[in-house]
């Protein structure tokens, strides 16, 4: 099976995207973990783009301020991407959010919340994306959202 990427602009972004890798890791998926700055690494961006369908099934991206990240590497791959907008001391992360979900036609991105629930969510994305071919994930996932469910309590403290 392919694995999921995790992707991010800085080591700063890890702070956001570490939640993503202990959902996976919870649910024992392999994942690899890389640094890929759109703006400082345009390369490396190019090649792990161009490369990605032969060894990822869905890719997680990770970035703030101008957050080109998610969308320049959705341009490069029919992969899936799952864009996580961090969020930032100017605006809180909304422009982050504006710059990863107005993407043009024809280059989609999923866009999930700012910061800690997004990057959670974007994991829980990827995998239901992979549950579609996967009955143990599919299994799994059920599990997850029916412990969940059953963690809310019915009365107040």
């Amino acid at each position: 099976m392919k694995k999921i990427a995790i992707i991010m602009g800085s080591q700063s972004d890890w702070d956001t995207m570490q939640f993503a890798a202990n959902i996976l890791d919870e649910f024992n998926i392999e994942y690899d973990k890389l640094i890929i700055s759109a703006h400082r690494t345009p390369d490396r961006l190019y090649k792990f783009a161009k490369d990605s369908s032969k060894k990822y099934s869905v890719i997680i991206a990770g970035a703030g301020g101008s957050a080109h990240l998610p969308g320049m590497v959705a341009s490069l791959t029919i992969v899936p991407v799952l864009g996580v907008p961090i969020e930032s001391n100017l605006l809180n992360g909304v422009d982050s959010l504006l710059s990863i979900v107005q993407m043009p036609k024809g280059i989609p991105v999923g866009t999930l919340a700012i910061g800690k629930s997004g990057s959670i969510n974007a994991a829980l994305l990827a995998l239901s994306i992979l549950s579609q071919n996967d009955t143990k994930i599919a299994q799994a996932l059920t599990s997850y959202r029916e412990n969940q469910t059953k963690s809310v309590k019915t009365t107040p403290k």
